[in-house]
């Protein structure tokens, strides 16, 4: 086994300098450390599964193979380690971090240092889009500490008085913030209609230039768009668009692998299965969910699943 596919392996170690205020829709969430949790049912009118503040040291880390719901989280003291873009980074002081569905979901403390953040856990149904209208993964600048209070607020909130329009209110808060940080991406619809048109037809060769020419701007002012509002460059997005469209296939179809590559923009299964461990850490026909492969004989359209 490699490091990096070990390494990603489904992960949930909480360490004994751990410290937890989380609240969850419901008495049927099964995750061990949210057993002692108050519950909201009134999360669920925001699609929220948990939500929580948390303080931690190494060895924290949680490493979620195929996250079914967008995650945010934002730290607002110390720091550590998340996985965007197929790579670890760092998440500092008064950064956020949101990641999208169907794709790897991964964090760590960072021995000798501490860390504190929170997070709010959105669940999806199955093929829903993401309650969160982003397009991107994406770190940047949050003031988190705003958060930390609200979700501080609503804990307290559940645990003793329970008092409906008060929780509705933290709940606003709370969604208000998140939606802040999406916020800022959602102001070229040039850019949003030029990603709804690749994300619809993944499998056609984009090029810098065809991007452009549909977002009819230059190459190069695509480029410093992209780096601006997504933080990388216009080809990494439309990777980061085939591998979140491939995992999601992989989990949810029985299509062949060569099929799942074609209908993404890979005519070389091979490129294909490099591309996609270097993104999530596993090859495709290990990733976590993958359906078993004997209905793949049948001729199913992937766009009639």
């Amino acid at each position: 086994m490699s490091e990096a596919h070990e390494n990603l392996s489904e992960t949930h170690v909480i360490g004994p300098r751990n410290r937890l205020w989380a609240v969850r829709a419901g008495i049927d969430e099964r995750r061990r450390f949210l057993a002692g949790a108050p519950v909201c049912p009134a999360l669920a009118g925001y699609h929220i599964a948990h939500l929580g503040v948390q303080s931690a040291a190494a060895p924290y880390r949680i490493v979620r193979t195929h996250q079914s719901g967008t995650f945010f989280l934002a730290c607002f003291a110390g720091e550590g380690r998340v996985w965007v873009d197929g790579r670890w980074q760092r998440i500092g002081t008064d950064t956020g971090c949101l990641l999208l569905p169907h794709m790897l979901n991964a964090f760590h403390a960072v021995p000798g240092k501490a860390w504190e953040f929170c997070w709010v856990r959105y669940q999806e149904a199955p093929h829903q889009q993401p309650i969160v209208p982003a397009t991107s993964p994406r770190m940047a600048r949050f003031g988190a500490q705003s958060l930390r209070h609200a979700i501080l607020g609503l804990h307290h909130e559940c645990a003793h008085e329970s008092a409906p329009d008060q929780i509705d209110r933290w709940l606003d808060l709370i969604q208000g913030y998140v939606s802040r940080f999406v916020r800022p991406w959602q102001t070229n619809s040039r850019l949003a209609q030029l990603w709804e048109e690749v994300a619809a037809k993944l499998s056609e060769p984009w090029s810098l230039e065809r991007l452009g020419r549909f977002a009819h701007v230059s190459g190069e002012h695509l480029r410093r768009l992209c780096h601006r509002e997504l933080g990388r460059s216009p080809m990494h997005h439309v990777t980061f668009l085939r591998m979140r469209r491939a995992a999601e296939l992989l989990a949810t179809t029985h299509l062949k692998i060569e099929i799942i590559a074609s209908e993404v923009g890979y005519q070389n299964p091979f490129v294909f299965s490099t591309s996609f461990k270097r993104w999530t850490g596993w090859r495709p026909s290990e990733y976590p969910g993958r359906r078993s492969h004997r209905r793949e004989g049948t001729a199913k359209s992937v766009r009639a699943i």
